[in-house]
Order: C-alpha cells, then sequence, then structure tokens
C-alpha cells in the first residue's frame, strides 16, 4: 500500500452484473477488492470471499446472494475495526437476495442495520448538488404516513452533524422540500406541510441547524436557489433522484450519512444486459471512490 492511511474497501456487488469488471478498472495499490477471486484476478489487493456457484454474466442467481451480503459484511467488519478508511459498494441486485428469501430493501438499510446506526440518511452528490432523502425505497403511497416530525427532525441533524463532519462545512445551508404540490397549497393539497414538515424545520432551526422551507419542489431546484444552498432534502426517492441525475447521470455518487464510516456508492443498477461485454461505463464508480478518497483524507 502507497499511503499511510488504511486502504478504500471496494465490494465487487452482484457477481453476474457489471460491479466486478468496473472493480477491476479501477483497482490500484490503496485499494482493496473485496470478492471471489475468480471474478478479479488481475486486482492487486484482493479480500478473497468465495461465491456459493461459478457465476455465469447477465444470470442472476439465487444461490449467491449470502456471498453478496458476505462480501458487504466483510467490508463493514473492516471499516468499523479501522482496518479500511472508507468502502465503496459496486451495485447488488435487490431481486435476487429477495428471490433467495433474505429480506434486503438496499444497501443503506442493510448498512445502518449491520453497523448499529440509530438513523442513516441517504444522499446522492453529483452536477453541483447534494440530494438528501427523507424517505428511500417506498411504494409512494407509503411516502406521506412515513414522514412524521421526529422522523424529519433526526434527518435534518443527521444532515447537518455530516455536512460538517465529513464535508467541512462549518454551517450548512439546507432546503427543505414540500410533499405536496406547491408544498400544499395553504392545506388546500394536503397538510402534512403544516402538520408535519413545518414544525421539523422549526425545532432544527431552535437547534442551530439553518433550515428553510417547506418549498415546493418544482421551484426549490432553480439555479439560483440551489447555488445558495449547501443539500437539498427531498421528501421521496423520485422527487429529488430525477433532477440530481439529470444534472449528472453517469457522475453521481450515493454517499450513506450517518454511519460510523465513510461509504460511497455508484448512482446506477448492476446492468445485466453489459455485463461481460467491456461495455459498461466505470465513471460513476470511479467518481465514488474519488470522493471516498477525498473524505478519507479529511478524517
Amino acid at each position: 500500500m502507497t499511503s499511510a492511511k488504511p486502504p478504500i474497501a471496494l465490494t465487487s456487488g452482484e457477481p453476474a452484473g457489471i460491479g466486478p469488471e468496473l472493480c477491476l478498472r479501477l483497482a490500484s495499490e490503496d485499494v482493496v477488492v473485496i470478492g471471489d477471486r475468480s471474478l478479479l484476478a488481475g486486482a492487486p489487493h484482493i479480500e478473497h470471499v468465495p461465491l456459493a456457484r461459478p457465476a455465469v454474466p447477465g444470470r442472476l442467481d439465487p444461490a449467491n446472494a449470502r456471498y453478496v451480503l458476505a462480501v458487504l459484511d466483510r467490508a463493514i467488519r473492516g471499516c468499523m475495526q479501522g482496518e479500511y478508511a472508507a468502502m465503496v459498494t459496486a451495485p447488488v441486485q435487490k431481486s435476487v437476495i429477495n428471490d433467495a428469501g433474505i429480506a434486503f430493501t438496499g444497501h443503506t438499510e442493510y448498512l445502518a442495520e449491520r453497523s448499529g446506526a440509530a438513523q442513516v440518511v441517504m444522499m446522492l452528490v453529483g452536477g453541483g448538488l447534494r440530494v438528501a432523502l427523507a424517505t428511500t425505497h417506498l411504494p409512494l403511497a407509503d411516502v406521506p404516513r412515513s414522514i412524521t416530525t421526529a422522523g424529519l427532525l433526526g434527518t435534518l441533524r443527521v444532515l447537518d452533524a455530516d455536512l460538517r463532519r465529513r464535508f467541512r462545512i462549518a454551517r450548512p445551508r439546507v432546503l427543505v422540500a414540500g410533499l405536496n404540490p406547491h408544498s400544499g397549497e395553504s392545506g388546500h393539497l394536503g397538510r402534512e406541510e403544516i402538520e408535519v414538515i413545518a414544525p421539523a424545520i422549526a425545532e432544527a432551526v431552535r437547534s442551530g441547524i439553518d433550515a428553510k422551507g417547506p418549498i415546493p419542489a418544482d421551484t426549490l431546484f432553480v439555479p439560483e436557489r440551489v447555488r445558495q444552498a449547501d443539500a437539498v432534502l427531498a421528501m421521496y426517492h423520485d422527487q429529488g433522484l430525477p433532477v440530481l441525475k439529470y444534472a449528472s447521470f453517469g457522475r453521481g455518487v450515493n454517499l450513506t450519512l450517518g454511519l460510523p464510516f465513510i461509504r460511497t456508492s455508484v448512482d446506477h443498477g448492476t446492468a445485466l444486459d453489459l455485463a461481460g461485454t467491456g461495455r459498461a461505463d466505470s465513471t460513476s464508480l470511479a467518481e465514488a471512490l474519488k470522493l471516498a478518497i477525498e473524505l478519507a483524507s479529511a478524517a
């Protein structure tokens, strides 16, 4: 290893997807790639975790679901013990993990459970934006009842704390989106802004957090407004992320806030149709690795 700091752990993700080949492109002296050595031959440093069955590019196999989680567990353990300075994750396929009979909603929730984090926040970075989410992978019909004043306040506290700790922003400025069109139109289009979101913002402000809102989502992302903020808090996945991905698709980075270690990831999926073709774009994973190194260096 060439760095004085511990290396970065790079998890290779779904073995039938593009993760292993992208990891091979980005492997270096300061990166430990975690996965089966048969998928990662040529990487300078490999932490071997054995597959249950040989992987075929583009062909999902539930038998390897526990392997995918074992790769994550190895990286989590290494980060918790100080063996790794951060972890960067290639994409996994949630559906095949669930097909194997394992309840799994995503990296974010799994990392929180395994690390004992009280509350985590999913934030994507790219195109000059930082967009955090109040809710993550939920059916749209479940979003309103999943947003609570206490939950939003906790999210704002995690967001503010990690913008200070990880990004070294002395006083982060956060814009908070409303849930309903026109932020509820004074209650005529929904009362969540009045009864849930505004009280959370008010309490956050009283505790020293610079949060503003609720702001209608259709005007929150105008360039002049977001230039004056350090992050946006969207109420649900497809409220905030389409804007960010439009601005940065293929270059965006998924960052999990609130963990006891640094974790970044790509902004795309396993791309099974590209697996094994050599045509997959490694830019997002390269950006995730770059951001993890930057944050680890500042820690």
